[in-house]
């Protein structure tokens, strides 16, 4: 079966079956809408990846509802039906569809465009993966790491959560890299990488790959004590691991907004006080957490 699930929107009501089977038999996932409006509605209420569009509807037709995908669901990939007069290609591709189909077509016509969209999405999906992770450890980089602070830190203000910051740093990596090579490094930051991200809540905390043999963690709508708690769970974890002369050292900071400064000011001094607790934590032994000073 198919991964990709489609949005099939007409208003009419023995071709919305049609579709309905053909796509059914390609071996798709779908839902069906009755015009643009309540394609937006199921858009909303569910998952697709695909939006199978006629463009001559009543209430919202096709060319408006392209317009809406492309401002707010860029990611979607659409195929227009057309009634060969009705729009140009130029047209629907300019409002924002992925490709067009004219009426009349056959069952093996929509196949194939629906079949070398999904060959398309499919490779800028892969190219995004590889512009937001790292390869060796397949954490999120710091690339995407800016990108999603920022979204994290607006989200929780609006939603009166807090928003913690830990940044961890392997002790001694270069001392185990000069015993153990370069492979065993490797070897030990992906074993990190596996411990950070069983460590969190999946699509609630974010773990990053920093930069070298530093990590960070972005931590939302929890209390200290539950941010300690994950510090603490993290610095087990390792220790069972037993990677020999190297420890872990954490550092944890809360986010502040304070009156008259920028987002981006005061995610650079979250940045700044996590790191600085970082640093007072190996200086105080290593293989620790230690917290900011505002907390």
């Amino acid at each position: 079966m198919a991964t990709e699930r489609i949005l099939i929107v007409d208003d009419d009501e023995s071709f919305l079956d049609l579709l309905g089977a053909y796509v059914d038999t390609f071996g798709f996932d779908y839902e069906t809408a009755k015009d643009g409006r309540d394609a937006l509605e199921k858009l909303r209420e569910g998952s697709f990846s695909i939006v199978l569009t006629d463009m001559i509807m009543p209430r919202m037709d096709g060319m408006e509802l392209l317009k809406h995908l492309r401002v707010h669901y860029a990611k979607l990939g659409v195929i227009a039906i057309t009634g060969g007069l009705d729009f140009s290609y130029t047209h629907v591709i300019k409002a924002g569809a992925s490709d067009f189909i004219s009426k009349p077509f056959s069952a093996d016509e929509l196949e194939a465009k629906l079949n070398r969209l999904v060959r398309e999405l499919k490779i800028i999906r892969e190219l995004e993966k590889h512009a937001i992770r790292d390869s060796l450890t397949d954490l999120y980089n710091r690339r995407y790491f800016d990108s999603k602070i920022l979204d994290e830190v607006k989200r929780t203000e609006r939603q009166g959560h807090k928003v913690f910051l830990q940044m961890i740093d392997i002790d001694n990596l270069k001392g185990y890299n000069d015993e153990f090579g370069h492979q065993g490094g490797d070897e030990l930051l992906r074993c990190v990488s596996g411990i950070l991200q069983k460590s969190i809540r999946e699509n609630v905390d974010w773990v990053f790959r920093y930069g070298g043999d530093e990590f960070g963690i972005i931590i939302t709508e929890v209390e200290l004590p539950q941010v300690a708690r994950i510090a603490e769970r993290i610095l087990e974890s390792y220790q069972e691991k037993n990677f020999i002369g190297t420890g872990l050292s954490i550092g944890v900071a809360r986010f502040f907004h304070r009156t008259g400064r920028s987002w981006q000011e005061e995610i650079t001094d979250l940045v700044a006080r996590a790191d600085k607790a970082l640093y007072a934590a190996k200086s105080q032994g290593k293989n620790q957490v230690y917290f900011d000073d505002t907390l």
